[in-house]
């Protein structure tokens, strides 16, 4: 189990939801703190931002590798200088960000893609942080973050387990057991069908933490399906309208979205439940409407059974209809009416 400020992390809780931000505000701290009031009113428990900047993240270079020209990405046509430009969160901003989270009841936390954002989030006290997927193989950053003591949750897309497994071992060389590892499919937007949510079992049993999804495809089915298979954590990324525009939000929720997305988490959650046969203490009333065998006909003592005046119909209150072939043939030891149940006391 682990703990982020109040909102403890594990199995015996309902999922954590983590509303991603992003990029989404579109350089407009008017919408950004809009996006906080969005995020509280649909009743996911954290607010996410990313901290960076462009010179910290990339190169002011538009040419050959620093440019994006392949066809099936979101953002091609772009510098990655550019990109980050028109999508990073500018750091004076955060502060007002996570204050106005934390007055609605929010955890605020971010990803740092450099040390310097962490020594920057640090002096925001933020109670958690979150490894990027390109950033999981960011060795000295995971480093950094783990002496911070404070839990760190890694998104795993593209890594190998022994990425993985490096990532974790480093965090834990540091002290740091409070880890959350988020099955991820790193396009934008994912498919249901390159999501692989059946690594999230096997990677608790690997690395024996808690194991969340960070979702980029369109709709809840994905995430709901993960917290059957055990997600304790998921994160999406939300926005005020898909219609609005911004980097990301072609695959972002919007917010009666993100509202669904908490609601049906918690019932799958409720649903997982515990290995159960046999009636629950809710179903005992409902046993009666089973069959069973009755007399379907008034009988005088010493009449026989038979397939006419012995019947298999509900409710369930006489014997077994599995005794059926058994009691056939039999005699009843005394007058029985019509919709009685069949007991052996009527018949030994």
């Amino acid at each position: 189990m682990i703990k982020i400020g109040h909102k403890e992390i594990g199995r015996h809780t309902k999922p954590f939801i983590i509303a991603e931000m992003s990029g989404n505000h579109n350089q407009s701290l008017e919408r950004a703190l809009h996006l906080v009031e969005l995020a509280a009113e649909a009743g996911v428990d954290a607010l996410k931002l990313q901290t960076y900047t462009p010179d910290t993240i990339t190169l002011d270079v538009h040419t050959n590798e620093f440019f994006i020209q392949d066809e099936s990405n979101l953002w091609k046509g772009n510098s990655l200088y550019n990109l980050y430009k028109e999508a990073y969160t500018p750091w004076e901003w955060h502060e007002a960000i996570f204050n106005r989270a934390k007055e609605l009841g929010l955890l605020a936390f971010s990803s740092p893609f450099d040390e310097t954002a962490v020594d920057f989030l640090e002096t925001l006290n933020v109670p958690a942080y979150k490894i990027a997927s390109f950033e999981n193989v960011d060795i000295p950053l995971i480093r950094k973050v783990a002496r911070t003591g404070k839990p760190i949750i890694i998104s795993t897309g593209m890594a190998t387990a022994a990425e993985l497994d490096e990532a974790v071992r480093v965090a834990k060389a540091e002290g740091n057991h409070q880890i959350v590892l988020l099955k991820c499919t790193s396009t934008y937007p994912a498919t249901p069908e390159n999501s692989n949510i059946a690594t999230i079992p096997h990677m608790h049993e690997l690395f024996r933490t808690e194991i969340g999804l960070s979702d980029h495809t369109m709709g809840v089915g994905v995430s709901v399906a993960a917290v059957a298979l055990g997600a304790t954590v998921i994160e999406k990324h939300f926005t005020t309208s898909r219609a609005h525009g911004g980097v990301d939000s072609a695959f972002s929720m919007e917010p009666h979205e993100l509202k669904m997305l908490v609601e049906e988490t918690e019932r799958a959650w409720q649903s997982v439940g515990q290995i159960q046969y046999g009636s629950t203490e809710a179903e005992k009333g409902s046993e009666i409407f089973r069959r069973s065998l009755y007399i379907g006909e008034d009988l005088k003592t010493g009449d026989i059974l038979t397939e006419e005046n012995l019947r298999n119909v509900r409710p369930g209150l006489g014997l077994p209809t599995k005794y059926y072939d058994l009691v056939l043939g039999k005699t009843v030891k005394q007058d029985v009416k019509k919709g009685t149940p069949l007991s052996w006391e009527l018949l030994l």
